[in-house]
């Protein structure tokens, strides 16, 4: 039987609780989809692991790094850049979004600075 529990280090753990307070079903640390008439606590609030399909689903897309990191393990890459990880859009992709929007200016405006040296 294979373990495919995804296991938290620290850094992670603490972003997963900062999302938490972002998925509709919590109130107040309790888990509103678990409530069977006695309030239960959120157990993706208190657990070094992904439990929580509902969290996988809807609310972990919402940090692309993170999410990258946990769920797409064999898809993600590293950016050259930065060094965060992210899901590549093309086998050819070298940097995360936000580097690559950087670095599309930074090479723009050294092409267009040779091409006016040259003139």
């Amino acid at each position: 039987m294979t373990d495919n529990i995804i296991r938290l280090d620290y850094h992670q753990y603490r972003a997963v609780r900062r999302l938490v307070h972002d998925c509709c079903n919590y109130d107040n640390g309790n888990c509103l989809l678990l409530d069977d008439g006695e309030e239960c606590v959120c157990p993706q609030s208190i657990s070094y692991s992904l439990n929580c399909r509902w969290f996988r689903a809807a609310v972990l897309p919402l940090d692309e790094s993170l999410c990258a990191a946990l769920l797409h393990r064999r898809e993600r890459k590293k950016c050259v850049l930065c060094g965060s990880w992210y899901i590549p859009k093309s086998n050819r992709a070298k940097y995360c979004p936000e580097c690559a929007k950087e670095e599309e200016r930074r090479k723009t405006c050294e092409r267009v600075r040779r091409h006016r040296a040259a003139m």
